[in-house]
C-alpha cells in the first residue's frame, strides 16, 4: 500500500545555505512517525516545507506527496483546501501562532466554518466539544477569552484543539507538548493514541522530548544539522542507536545536582501570603463576576547561591506566581528582596531595584523585540540602569555578556530571527545577566529546547549561579530539569502549595497523591 505522505529529497534553503538536505521519510495511513534532532537540524524546516509554509524566500525543491497529491509547488487555492481539512498542524509556539485579536472559540470555529461548513452557531458548540476533548478547563468561559488571558499550556491545547477540529487524515505536531505539564501530556499522548485509532489519523510527531517519542512513536527519525542520519523503530533505535548522533541524544538527559548554597548565605527573596487573583467573565454592572484566584497565599525564601523550583500543572499559579515576586503582577501579601518590602513602592521607586532581580521569560521568540539587534536588545536594560555608558562601552559590555553565556560575540549584531531557539534563551539569559542582578525568576527557560541544549543550559545556569551566587526561583514542569537545577521544590496545585522541601525528598519520596502523580506522569 502506498504511503499517505512520502517524502523524497526535500531540500531547502535560504541564499544558497541549505538547511534541509533531500530528507527521504515514509508515513504510511495511521502510523506515528517521530521527527527529533538538535535545535537548529531541520525537524521544523521539514515540516513547514510539506505545508508550505516556509517564507517566500525559501528555496524548496523536491517532493512531498500526501494521498497521491504532490505538495511542493501546489497552488496556494488547491493547498488550503488540504490545509486544515486534511492535514492539520500543531505549531511549536502558540503565542504567535494565535491571533491576539481574535477569542478562542473564533479561533477555533474558523476551521469548521471553512472546510465543514458549519453556521457559526454549530461551529461554537462543536469548539467547546474540542476545549473540553483536550481538557480544558472551564470551556464554556474560555470560549470568550483571548489568547493572552491563558497559560501557556492553556494555549498549547487550544492549538491541538484547532488542529483536530476537521478530523485530518495526518496530524503534524512541531513540539505538540512543549508548554505543558507532565500530567497534562501523558493526558494528551493519550487523547492523541484514541483519536489516531478512532480516526485512523497518521501522525508526524517532531519533539525533542525522547521521553514523549519512546510512548507514541512506532517509527522514529533522527536528523543532525539538516541531513537524516538514522530512522528505525523507536524501541530498536533508543535501544541499540547505530549512528553517533542518536548516541548523544540519548545520553543528553540532565543529569547531576548542583552544589548546595554555601552555609549561612543570606536571604534573598522572602514572601509570605502572596495572592494573585484576576477579574472573572461574564458578570454584569451590577454584580461583577467573583475573581478568580491564580495564587492563594503563598509564602517561601530563597537565599543566595539556592535554587527554588516551581512545579506543578498548567494553570496551577508557578508563573502567575513567579510575575508577582518579581512586582510584574499586582498581588497581595509581602514580597521582600534583600530585606526590603517592594509591595508599597511606586513604580518609579521600583524602576532602580530592578536591576536586582530580573526575569527570564518562557518564550524567547515573543520576548525578544524582531527590530532590534541581539547585542541592543542585551544592552536595553544599560540604558536605564547604566545612563552614562557611551555606546562603545554598552557594546563592549554586550561581547561581554555573550561571551558568557557562551555565544559567539560576533554574532551580537544579528536579528533574533537569525538564531536558533537554545541561542535566543541564551540571549534572553545574557540580558538579564548584564545588569549583574542577585535574584532571576526564570520560567520555563528550556521548555521549547532539546535535550542537547537543555543540558548545556542547566550547564550555564549552574556555572553563572556559582561565579555570581545568585538566587534563582526556577518554573518548569520538566522534573528532570528540576532535579539537576534545584536545591528545594515548592509544588503547586491550584494556587496553593502541596509539598514542599529538598528536591531529592519530594520528587524521589513524595509525601502527596498529587506529587505522585506528578512524578509517575514524568517517568521514563
Amino acid at each position: 500500500m502506498a504511503p499517505l505522505l512520502a517524502i523524497r529529497g526535500l531540500t531547502v534553503g535560504y541564499g544558497g545555505r541549505t538547511v534541509l538536505h533531500g530528507l527521504d521519510l515514509d508515513i504510511a495511513r495511521g502510523e506515528t512517525v517521530a521527527l527529533v534532532g538538535e535545535s537548529g537540524s531541520g525537524k521544523s524546516q521539514a515540516a513547514l516545507a510539506v505545508m508550505g509554509l516556509l517564507p517566500e524566500r525559501a528555496a524548496v525543491s523536491g517532493s512531498a506527496r500526501f494521498d497521491g497529491t504532490e505538495l511542493v509547488g501546489l497552488p496556494r487555492p488547491a493547498l488550503d483546501r488540504i490545509r486544515g481539512a486534511r492535514i492539520g498542524m500543531v505549531f511549536q509556539e502558540p503565542m504567535t501562532a494565535l491571533d491576539p485579536l481574535f477569542t478562542v472559540g473564533h479561533q477555533i470555529a474558523l476551521p469548521l466554518r471553512a472546510h465543514r461548513r458549519l453556521t457559526r452557531r454549530q461551529a461554537a458548540a462543536c469548539a467547546r466539544d474540542l476545549l473540553r476533548l483536550v481538557e480544558l478547563r472551564d470551556a464554556d468561559l474560555r470560549l470568550s477569552a483571548y489568547p493572552h488571558e491563558l497559560s501557556g499550556g492553556e494555549r498549547q491545547r487550544v492549538m491541538i484543539a484547532m488542529a483536530l477540529a476537521c478530523e485530518p487524515d495526518l496530524l503534524i505536531a512541531d513540539e505538540p507538548t512543549t508548554a505543558l505539564d507532565v500530567t497534562v501530556q501523558a493526558r494528551i499522548l493519550a487523547l492523541l493514541a484514541d483519536l489516531k485509532a478512532r480516526l485512523g489519523m497518521a501522525m508526524l510527531f517532531v519533539s525533542h522530548d525522547l521521553r514523549l517519542v519512546r510512548r507514541i512513536a512506532g517509527r522514529t527519525a533522527v536528523m543532525r544539522a539538516g541531513r537524516l542520519v538514522e530512522v528505525g523503530p523507536t524501541d530498536r533505535l533508543f535501544a541499540a542507536p547505530a549512528a553517533p548522533e542518536t548516541r548523544d541524544l540519548v545520553a543528553a538527559e540532565p543529569a547531576g545536582r548542583k552544589d548546595p548554597p554555601p552555609p549561612g548565605s543570606p536571604v534573598v527573596l522572602e514572601a509570605r501570603g502572596v495572592a494573585v487573583s484576576y477579574p472573572g467573565r461574564g458578570g454584569r454592572p451590577w454584580r461583577p463576576a467573583p475573581r478568580r484566584v491564580a495564587v492563594a497565599g503563598i509564602d517561601l525564601a530563597v537565599r543566595a547561591g539556592e535554587t527554588l523550583g516551581l512545579v506543578g500543572e498548567s494553570g496551577s499559579g508557578k508563573s502567575s506566581l513567579g510575575r508577582a515576586l518579581l512586582r510584574l503582577e499586582p498581588a497581595a501579601g509581602i514580597v521582600r528582596f534583600e530585606d526590603r518590602d517592594l509591595a508599597p513602592l511606586s513604580r518609579a521607586a521600583l524602576r532602580p531595584l530592578r536591576r536586582g532581580f530580573q526575569p527570564v521569560f518562557q518564550d524567547p521568540h515573543g520576548s525578544l523585540s524582531p527590530r532590534m539587534s541581539a547585542g541592543a536588545i542585551v544592552t536595553e536594560g544599560l540604558r536605564v540602569h547604566e545612563p552614562a555608558l557611551s555606546a562603545r562601552e554598552r557594546d563592549a559590555r554586550a561581547a561581554a555578556a555573550f561571551a558568557e553565556v557562551r555565544l559567539d560575540p560576533g554574532t551580537r549584531h544579528r536579528p533574533p530571527h537569525a538564531f536558533s531557539g537554545g541561542q535566543r534563551q541564551r540571549i534572553a539569559i545574557a540580558r538579564a545577566m548584564i545588569l549583574r542582578p542577585r535574584l532571576v525568576v526564570l520560567d520555563e527557560p528550556t521548555s521549547a529546547l532539546d535535550r542537547t541544549v537543555q543540558r548545556d543550559i542547566v550547564a550555564l545556569l549552574r556555572d553563572l549561579q556559582a561565579a555570581h551566587g545568585l538566587a534563582y526561583v526556577f518554573i518548569s514542569h520538566d522534573l528532570a530539569v528540576v532535579r539537576a537545577l534545584s536545591d528545594r521544590v515548592l509544588v503547586l496545585r491550584d494556587g496553593r502549595a502541596v509539598e514542599h522541601g529538598p528536591v531529592g525528598a519530594v520528587l524521589e519520596t513524595p509525601r502527596e497523591e498529587y506529587t505522585r502523580a506528578l512524578v509517575a506522569a514524568a517517568a521514563p
